[in-house]
């Protein structure tokens, strides 16, 4: 005889109640992976498609002016890395980023110092210092092209008053004042990302350590040196890691201000991916040539962090 399920002897209302607590547990084990299913979907339609589409698009033949997606191996990618202007507007990618980010980080940690000790009007003061921070970057190569453009901007006018002689200078087409002109726009803008996070980190450091160097009749470059910047160490490091990820996808200003010319010679890795697939439409070529940048992206914060995480550890 089949044993009968301990179930069966008990009352209706109780297997119905032993039915519903099971369902109320499955729910309850299962509610977390309910809850961020959503958020997962959207995940994956929004970034992983989208990144593995790219990745089928630059090993085939996705080009408006040729039929067809004819699968072509390493070509593209091989195109790329043969192409002089990319050749050249990735150094010019390493160079911009590198004066950016050392100017905004020199300039920041100055204004950070001078900002540490309190004063009557502090806070208005870093409050109009933050203002560049949040300017779209358009808005921003927009407003210095108007203040460089030759003849209507006010530059050369107010230069040729303080030099006492006539300044014509094509800041937006001449070498090297468009690379001048660049760097002044990206370094007004994100020197106060700098100063913020630097800022934070000033303020993070215990006064215990500089009592006890007054006391020792240490002087304030030596205070600077051995306590304020080993102790700053880990926030220079995130702040540089931030900004440079930032700073080598520059496209706006140089958009706006230049548009890459004269030539192709303000061209960067991003103005000139853009150039290759949406201006050019060799989109298979310019897919390929991201996902060579992002290689060396990943390549420089990976050891960026590496670094960051080290600077932590000793701390």
């Amino acid at each position: 005889m089949t044993p009968l399920a301990p179930s069966v002897f008990l009352p209706t209302g109780a297997r119905g109640r032993t039915a519903g607590g099971g369902r109320a547990a499955w729910l309850e084990r299962r509610i977390g992976l309910l809850l961020v299913a959503p958020a997962v979907l959207l995940i994956l339609a929004l970034s992983v498609y989208p990144l593995l589409y790219s990745l089928w698009v630059s090993f085939v033949n996705y080009d408006f002016l040729v039929p067809g997606h004819a699968f072509v191996g390493l070509r593209n990618f091989a195109s790329v890395i043969a192409d002089p202007i990319a050749r050249s507007s990735l150094a010019t990618t390493v160079v911009l980023s590198a004066i950016d980010v050392a100017m905004e980080f020199a300039l920041g940690l100055g204004l950070a110092l001078a900002m540490a000790r309190p004063f009557a009007g502090r806070g208005l003061v870093t409050s109009v210092l933050i203002v560049p921070l949040f300017i779209s970057p358009v808005i921003v190569g927009q407003f210095w092209a108007l203040l460089l453009q030759r003849p209507f901007g006010p530059t050369d006018y107010v230069l040729g008053i303080l030099l006492g002689q006539p300044v014509t200078i094509n800041w937006l087409s001449g070498f090297p004042w468009n690379f001048l002109a660049l760097i002044l726009a990206d370094v007004w803008q994100w020197t106060p990302f700098m100063f913020v996070i630097l800022s934070a980190g000033l303020t993070a450091i215990p006064d215990e350590p500089y009592e006890a160097a007054e006391i020792d009749g240490v002087n304030g470059w030596q205070a600077f040196r051995y306590i304020t910047l080993p102790q700053l160490v880990p926030m220079i490091l995130l702040a540089v890691t931030f900004r440079l990820l930032d700073a080598i996808k520059l496209f706006d200003v140089i958009f706006m201000m230049t548009g890459g010319g004269p030539g192709t010679s303000t061209y960067t890795a991003s103005f000139f991916l853009y150039e290759l697939g949406f201006q050019h439409f060799h989109l298979s070529e310019a897919t390929a040539g991201s996902w060579l940048f992002l290689l060396l992206t990943a390549a420089a914060v990976t050891f960026l962090v590496r670094r960051l995480l080290r600077a932590e550890a000793a701390q």
